[in-house]
């Protein structure tokens, strides 16, 4: 089953049986970074399937086998899928599978480790994306501060159906999501405890940037 968080109908976590194991696989530090990057492939797929949910849809006739039909097919303009990078990369290539003629799209932050703001050092998005479903992908929602940011920016060229899409996330940065961007759906595997001093989501699963290409 697939529900919202209580009293915070902007926030679902996907709690389907396959999402919650291969999560706990990511989650155990002694698994490998081609591992974690194959977890994360996987399940990024599965958290598309509920992120995309409201398409918009149209019809168009075609001739099965046995007759002609009109059937669904998506409508209006591809969708965007924006990674926040780096980590972001690792979503993007899974839901890119399922939805491979999206448009795509990067923003680049990184975040200060001594006043935990985000720095932006690239922008690069797809035209049109007022006339998109924007999906923003970034593994970690930790203090919301990136997210914020990137989001801003989304906005800032156009954007006006925006969705985020997380594997894990932290009440303080859905919190500051919510204060910033409270139009903007979150879709995550898990709401997780909190941050530590130093701003990782705890329990979590470490830098999800640096166990996904092995650069710690």
């Amino acid at each position: 089953m697939t529900e919202p968080a209580p009293q915070d109908p902007h926030l679902t976590v996907v709690d389907h049986p396959l999402v919650q194991h291969k999560l706990s696989h990511m989650r155990d530090q002694t698994t490998s970074s081609g591992q974690f990057r194959r977890l994360l492939r996987e399940i990024s797929q599965l958290l598309a399937y509920e992120i995309t949910r409201g398409l918009p849809m149209t019809t168009e006739t075609i001739e099965t086998p046995l007759m002609e039909m009109d059937a669904p097919v998506l409508d209006g303009k591809k969708l965007a899928l924006i990674s926040i990078l780096r980590a972001g990369n690792g979503l993007l290539d899974g839901v890119l599978e399922l939805v491979p003629s999206a448009r795509v799209g990067f923003v680049g932050l990184y975040r200060d480790e001594e006043t935990l703001q985000p720095v932006q050092y690239y922008f690069k998005v797809p035209e049109a994306l007022e006339d998109r479903m924007v999906i923003a992908l970034d593994p970690m929602l930790a203090t919301g501060n990136s997210s914020v940011a990137a989001i801003d920016l989304l906005k800032e060229a156009g954007a006006q159906n925006i969705r985020f899409l997380c594997l894990l996330a932290a009440p303080e940065g859905v919190a500051r999501m919510q204060e910033a961007h409270p139009d903007v759906p979150i879709v995550t595997a898990a709401l997780d405890v909190g941050l530590t001093e130093q701003g990782y989501i705890f329990p979590g699963l470490g830098d999800a940037g640096d166990r996904m290409f092995g650069t710690k």
